[in-house]
């Protein structure tokens, strides 16, 4: 195991901007990517959940790969996320993520399905065989169903590839007991709990909220890297209500948009099916999280101007191909 970090410390779960009809607005994408590097990310994971992998197609998955790495051009790392509750088509996709220039890859739990832990373990482990490129494991039993248990991590802790866990779990107490036992690397995967994360250890964070403002995070966490722990918990707390207004009311990836619309930073809050934008009810209770946001760097909610009738759209998002 290597102590060597090649993901980033600030991560950015990536949205996938679309266009009104679900398409994926591609020069949206690039713009997005470059403005989250600019604010300070140093990582991003495309295909993930906040990134629609459910939905989106495997060329569309291979070219958020390709896009990404131009327009980081070195200044952030590109994992791909995703992956397929299937093992062999998640092998399939993560060897074409490496191809097509991927510097990580982040392997969640296999979903619906419910294996036992030596299901889990094996297809981790198999997935991990296929590729040289440097894992992050996704442990997310609220999607999933099912945990990726304390001595299921330490057993893959053993594997040369695998060198990370992404945290939603929330069970500190495991990541105390893992970290004292490994060498693994914890990433956040809730937004919520990024300083608390950090403050136990946790080498960085892979958030949805930072679609929106990266700049606080990397504060944080050069604030924790410095020992600042003063600098780093007033940052936490300004970013308190804009993380509820983003992870409280709809699914991450539905408010983000719809935030990130109304700033004018994408040119559409759609998000495709089953996803839809959120409900006349649920857009006024994120704006009521966002009348008590002040003073994020890079963040102007003077400007913000939500568009509730585009957030719930009038056609169904259009898909090319297959999603296999």
């Amino acid at each position: 195991m290597t102590s060597e970090n090649p993901f980033g410390q600030v991560l950015v779960a990536l949205v996938t901007p679309m266009t009104a009809d679900g398409e994926v607005d591609w020069p949206g994408v690039e713009k997005h990517i470059d403005d989250v590097i600019s604010a300070g990310a140093d990582g991003i994971v495309v295909t993930g959940t906040t990134g629609e992998t459910s939905t989106l197609t495997d060329p569309e998955k291979i070219r958020l790969v390709e896009v990404g790495k131009d327009v980081a051009a070195g200044r952030a790392k590109i994992i791909t996320g995703g992956g397929s509750n299937e093992t062999a088509h998640a092998i399939e996709l993560y060897k074409h993520s490496e191809r097509v220039g991927a510097d990580g890859i982040m392997i969640v739990t296999p979903y619906y399905n419910k294996p036992t832990q030596a299901g889990i373990l094996t297809h981790f482990r198999l997935v991990a065989d296929a590729t040289d490129l440097p894992v992050i494991l996704y442990d997310i039993p609220g999607r999933t169903g099912v945990p990726i248990k304390y001595e299921t991590i330490l057993r893959l802790a053993k594997h040369p590839n695998i060198l990370a866990v992404k945290d939603a779990k929330g069970d500190f107490s495991e990541v105390s007991r893992v970290l004292n036992q490994t060498d693994l690397m914890y990433f956040s995967g809730d937004d919520a709990n990024v300083l608390p994360h950090l403050a136990i250890g946790a080498t960085g964070l892979i958030g949805v909220t930072a679609n929106i403002a990266p700049a606080p995070y990397r504060t944080i966490v050069d604030a924790v890297n410095r020992g600042d722990l003063t600098t780093a918990t007033a940052a936490h707390q300004q970013l308190e209500p804009l993380v509820r207004a983003t992870m409280t009311h709809v699914p991450g990836t539905v408010a983000a948009k719809y935030i990130l619309h109304g700033l004018g930073r994408i040119s559409s809050p759609r998000v495709r099916l089953p996803l839809v934008g959120p409900e006349e009810w649920e857009a006024a209770l994120i704006e009521d999280e966002i009348d008590h946001v002040t003073g994020i760097p890079g963040v102007d909610f003077h400007n913000f101007r939500p568009d509730r009738n585009a957030a719930a759209g009038g056609a169904l998002p259009k898909v090319a191909g297959t999603t296999r």
